[in-house]
């Protein structure tokens, strides 16, 4: 989903002066671009401003585009599949950006796929780790090994004894992230031992748990989800990990795998039974706003019910809308610019 989304349109000379750019610039999570750009599009065609450009560039580039500094230079908005890091507010700061407002947008799942004509499976999170993971548990308790396992079979004979090959996002992705957080991790917790250097080990546990086996069973595959699924027609052998958005976008193609007994579903994901779920995010830089022409009416559509609603455009598209009362209490916050450092006092 490497693209960007530029249309023109009427802008007054007065605000392109003002601003010295006459469009919203948007630029992050892969996941959250085409909940963006449907808002961009449908912006740029009702109003007189310009669509917002938006890129997929991942959670954490978009993240580090967006606080190099304030400006016209600089992106004025950042998608996000995960919630923006400490460090990453710290490194805003550095760079003047210092009021950022925080929209969550709604809910997503992140998927297992693979192509439709292949074997249908039901993976633990445990079968999750053990296939992905650099290191396992070895016959000992304490000891790890180099992961040792070639095919599904070798981790779970009830699975397909095929070689494991999954294709996913790369390290700047916040799909990435929230993959290794709630799959990978969730399937680490399953062993004990490990689950008790959580408290007593904290950088040794996320170690085990979050590190990826580099030789080549998984493949990073980029932020082209479109790649990824073509691949996946092209071998019905191997899986590949985007959110359930995209899945949805191409339900005819691919179909996810159940994680725990439960299939990536919008119902599943909504009612939180699905266990590989997360919020998506973007943020914003209250500097821009009133600055960038139509940053403003932008944030008012993506928050309007008709966009982000439980009948909206964007559950469409495959977007978990949150519960009404946390929608209103989003809207409120973005309408009246609250920026990250008030929401958490």
């Amino acid at each position: 989903m490497l693209a960007s989304v530029v249309v023109t349109a009427t802008v007054s000379g007065t605000a392109i002066a003002q601003a010295g750019r006459d469009y919203i610039y948007i630029v992050g999570s892969s996941t959250v671009y085409p909940f963006a750009t449907v808002v961009a599009e449908r912006f740029g065609r009702g109003t007189e401003f310009k669509t917002p450009k938006v890129e997929a560039t991942g959670s954490g580039g978009g993240l580090k585009l967006f606080c190099d500094g304030v400006g016209v230079d600089f992106p004025d908005i950042a998608n996000a599949s995960r919630a923006i890091k400490q460090s990453e507010v710290d490194n805003c700061a550095s760079n003047g950006v210092t009021e950022i407002v925080e929209v969550k947008t709604g809910y997503d799942g992140i998927v297992i796929a693979n192509a439709i004509a292949a074997t249908s499976v039901n993976l633990s999170r445990a079968d999750i780790f053990l296939a992905l993971a650099r290191e396992v548990p070895g016959e000992n308790e304490g000891e790890l090994i180099e992961n040792p396992y070639k095919t599904w079979s070798d981790v779970n004979a009830e699975l397909p004894d095929v070689r494991i090959e999954v294709l996913g996002p790369p390290p700047t992705s916040g799909t990435r992230d929230a993959f290794v957080e709630l799959a990978m991790e969730g399937g680490c917790t399953s062993i004990p031992w490990i689950r008790a250097l959580r408290n007593t080990d904290t950088d040794s546990y996320k170690t085990i748990c979050h590190t990826i086996r580099e030789d080549g069973a998984f493949v990073e595959a980029g932020e082209n989800d479109n790649l990824i699924v073509q691949k996946l027609e092209a071998n019905p052998n191997a899986f590949g990990i985007f959110g359930f958005s995209f899945l949805d976008q191409n339900a005819e193609k691919v179909k996810g795998a159940k994680v725990d007994g439960v299939a990536p579903t919008f119902d599943a994901i909504a009612d939180g039974d699905y266990p590989v779920s997360r919020p998506l995010f973007f943020y914003v830089k209250k500097a821009h706003v009133d600055v960038i022409p139509g940053l403003r009416g932008f944030l008012r559509e993506f928050t309007s019910e008709r966009a982000w609603g439980d009948e909206g455009y964007l559950s469409d598209r495959g977007l978990i809308p949150m519960p009404e009362e946390e929608r209103g209490s989003v809207a409120a916050r973005v309408r009246d610019l609250t920026p990250l450092s008030m929401v958490s006092q």
